[in-house]
């Protein structure tokens, strides 16, 4: 495989090539912008607004968002198209996210939305648009491989890099794409932002769900999904409270048990272990490094790779969770099409319906979707 693109140099000369840029309001997106200018190219961007804020704008920032994407866009000097997916993303990607909670799973939403909303609507409406690239403030880069494809390469800056969330975009895509902070560290990219006068230089990163906002979650999943109690027990079947739903809980959850004073029992935190789907039952421990809250194999569903599908049983990193390190594993096929990983080293709070993302070194490969 060849080294990353220098994405440094300005576009072809002589030919205008128009790229357009997602500006969310953020200080990433802000310079992506801003360096795809200096670099030569063309730039447009568009603002997307993927959610219906009308039921409760207090948590949700798209409104401030907006305000500072038009300001970036006024002093880079290029054209801002505010558009509304949120459609889109109800039928594409929050359909999906309560449909995993009804099963008892963990979604990630983010995936989904790269996938099905930046990747392939922003991208449709772009080309429409004129664009012959897209751009994202994504922390990632791209790398020639020997056949010709695209590669997904980890960020220069490995505590920012997002290939995690950009797993399940076929790699065709990223062949016409631009990631413009992938050799940057976050700290630059704010000094960047400082000495070009944006005025978001020092704007909090985004975290979470812009529709769950500062709420809590299980008050915001009760407006869709109604609650379903049922009990709690230990390992040994003994009765300690009820839950509320098993879709408020998540495998290595602390919090929000209820859990307490109890008799011969000590005073270690209890941790939730598992789902007795059938049961409509919660399964808990005490302890952080229960063994419980381990596993070493896991089984996943049918996997997507980004190129080519590689040789199995394979020997690679994975990761179960966004900034995770990289943990080595083998990889083979199960009869169903999914996969079955086996870690050189037991996994804490394996979640089913969150990814397994699979690497070989600095090279994304793809993920699936944690089953058991």
């Amino acid at each position: 495989m060849n080294t990353t693109p220098d994405t440094s140099q300005p576009a072809e000369s002589g030919v205008s090539r128009t790229v357009m840029i997602g500006l969310s309001g953020g200080v990433d997106s802000a310079v992506a912008a801003l360096r795809l200018k200096q670099q030569g190219y063309r730039v447009e961007a568009m603002f997307m607004k993927n959610w219906e804020d009308d039921d409760g704008s207090e948590y949700c920032t798209a409104r401030q968002d907006f305000e500072d994407a038009m300001r970036v866009a006024d002093l880079l000097q290029v054209e801002l198209h505010p558009v509304n997916f949120a459609r889109e993303y109800w039928d594409n990607v929050f359909s999906f996210f309560l449909q995993e909670y009804k099963r008892g799973r963990t979604p990630n939403p983010d995936v989904m939305c790269n996938r099905e909303i930046k990747f392939k609507v922003f991208r449709d409406h772009a080309l429409e648009l004129g664009a012959q690239w897209i751009a994202t403030g994504h922390y990632a880069r791209t790398g020639e491989l020997d056949d010709g494809g695209t590669a997904l390469l980890k960020a220069a800056d490995e505590n920012k890099d997002q290939t995690y969330f950009l797993h399940s975009v076929a790699g065709e895509e990223f062949a016409r794409t631009l990631f413009p902070l992938g050799e940057l560290q976050k700290p630059a990219v704010r000094k960047i932002a400082e000495q070009a006068g944006l005025h978001n230089f020092s704007k909090k990163d985004s975290t979470g769900i812009c529709f769950i906002g500062e709420r809590r979650f299980s008050d915001f999943l009760q407006t869709y999904l109604p609650a379903n109690p049922g009990p709690i027990n230990d390992l040994n079947g003994r009765y300690l409270g009820d839950h509320k739903g098993l879709m408020y809980h998540t495998i290595g959850q602390r919090q929000g048990l209820g859990i307490g004073g109890l008799r011969e029992a000590s005073d270690a935190p209890w941790y939730v272990a598992g789902k007795d789907l059938p049961n409509n039952t919660l399964i808990v421990v005490q302890g952080n490094d229960h063994p419980a809250l381990f596993k070493r194999s896991i089984s996943t569903e049918i996997p997507h790779w980004i190129n080519r599908a590689p040789a199995l049983p394979l020997q690679c990193a994975a990761k179960i969770r966004y900034r995770q390190l990289d943990q080595q594993c083998s990889v083979s096929e199960l009869p169903d099409g999914g996969l079955r990983v086996e870690f050189d080293q037991p996994q804490r709070a394996v979640t089913p319906g969150q990814y397994a993302v699979f690497y070989d070194r600095d090279r994304c490969l793809g993920g699936a979707v944690i089953k058991d």
